[in-house]
């Protein structure tokens, strides 16, 4: 083909999406996945937002189990009436229900059967189907922005809130004198409710607002993305978080040698020129809590040196106990028992939670899945620099690896093992491939 269409010439002009490569036909959207991919965003938001926690009439109308249940119901109808169209493989989904299959296996020997299936039902599973879903219907270039563009603008209001929270005093009660603690998002509910969790959501966010920035064509949608991710840094530093922080760096470094490497000199420039100049800026006491990263002892909550001896404590359980673990949520006992007296605090280490959980085969299933996304994306990266189809995608498949790499991190840290966070990423991975491999197909 020649020219663009006079559907493809819309479809470059709108901001939020990707410019169309002159030559390059665009590839009808799927009718029937349409609405599917709709109650996707719409659930989405619900997740990431809780409107339901600020408008108590939408929690009894269940919004966010009426649109994963219609995202997921459109899906499969569409499958059933359109079986004759040949669907993507992808091995991440067999490695993800190869995951969930062994810790169903594992539930008649968990030291909490009950908790067990709980977790597997009210959570766990609800993260695997959200990462299909995700790579199941983001699979256009313009359902993929418009994806990275719900997170986005998504994180605007949970960062908004933190800063908000820091600047008119609305901490949490540590039970230590001089150590403040920012409330979270959403009076303690949803997956930002708590300081920490509310850095983590920031981070992984920040990577994706970046490739936004570069890759979006008007000056409007850039300066909106940027605008999220200078936000998202100010919400991450207000928390206080040292996973976050830590979390945080490591971001800046992989984004400055993301720019390096698409020889982008000016603006990696300028995000050093910012890195190096934020110490000015953040509050006295924050430089202070950063000090107890190398120095434990120092940490007067003693939050420190718990996770340290938890951490310990949970290597030496997986020494023992390499073929079957605890059952999966069942490291807060596991560790209660290798104590010897109950905290009931899980291992702060997400890949630690699947070893103990899952012990090594659980460990190893989903270290495989991490870094089957991670190469994914890169993939796409690569192929982006040499044909012009998909060059498009390049900038976004940077920023999820950086996100991708920016979990590796932050789980070292943080108890998600089960939660929504790698899988959001994970199928931003899995969208990616599939939409490259559809545009190349075109």
């Amino acid at each position: 083909m020649s020219a663009l269409t006079p559907d493809a010439a819309a479809y470059s002009q709108a901001w939020w999406r990707a410019p169309v490569p002159a030559g390059i036909a665009v590839r009808n959207e799927v009718s029937g996945n349409r609405l599917a991919f709709g109650a996707l965003v719409a659930f989405t938001a619900i997740l990431l937002l809780s409107p339901q926690i600020w408008f108590p009439v939408l929690g009894s109308l269940r919004i966010a189990f009426l649109a994963a249940g219609f995202s997921i119901g459109a899906v499969l109808v569409d499958r059933m009436v359109r079986a004759d169209v040949a669907r993507p493989a992808n091995t991440e989904f067999v490695v993800a229900a190869l995951l969930v299959a062994w810790a169903v296996v594992t539930v008649p020997v968990s030291y909490w059967a009950a908790g067990s299936v709980e977790l597997l039902t009210d959570q766990y599973l609800k993260a695997v189907v959200f990462f299909w879903l995700i790579g199941t219907l983001a699979t256009t270039t313009s359902r993929l922005r418009t994806f990275a563009w719900t997170l986005v603008l998504c994180s605007m209001p949970l960062a908004a809130t933190g800063i908000r929270n820091y600047l008119t005093g609305d901490f949490l009660n540590t039970g230590t004198t001089g150590i403040t603690r920012i409330s979270g998002y959403a009076g303690g509910s949803g997956i930002a409710w708590n300081p920490n969790d509310l850095a983590l959501v920031l981070n992984l966010i920040i990577p994706i607002a970046a490739a936004l920035a570069i890759s979006t064509g008007r000056l409007a949608g850039r300066a909106l993305a940027a605008a999220a991710m200078l936000l998202a840094v100010a919400g991450v530093i207000v928390t206080f978080s040292r996973a976050g922080f830590l979390t945080l760096a490591a971001i800046v470094v992989l984004l400055f040698s993301v720019l390096v490497r698409r020889r982008s000199t000016g603006a990696a420039a300028l995000l050093l020129v910012v890195a190096l100049a934020a110490p000015v800026f953040v509050p006295p006491q924050y430089l202070d809590r950063l000090t107890t990263i190398t120095d434990i002892e120092s940490d007067t909550t003693g939050s420190a040196q718990g996770r340290w001896g938890d951490f310990l404590v949970a290597a030496e359980i997986v020494a023992r106990n390499p073929l079957v673990g605890f059952g999966i949520g069942n490291d807060m006992i596991a560790l209660n028992h290798a104590r010897g007296f109950d905290t009931w605090r899980s291992v702060h280490n997400a890949y630690l939670q699947y070893a103990v959980d899952l012990a090594l085969p659980g460990l190893l299933l989903f270290g495989a899945l991490h870094l089957m996304c991670f190469r994914g994306a890169r993939a796409v990266e690569r192929l982006a620099k040499t044909d012009g189809a998909v060059r498009h995608l390049g900038p976004l498949a940077a920023g999820v690896q950086v996100s991708l790499a920016a979990f590796f991190v932050a789980a070292m840290f943080h108890p998600i093992a089960y939660q929504f966070y790698f899988f959001t990423i994970a199928g931003l991975a899995i969208a990616l491939k599939n939409t490259c491999r559809a545009e190349m197909a075109s």
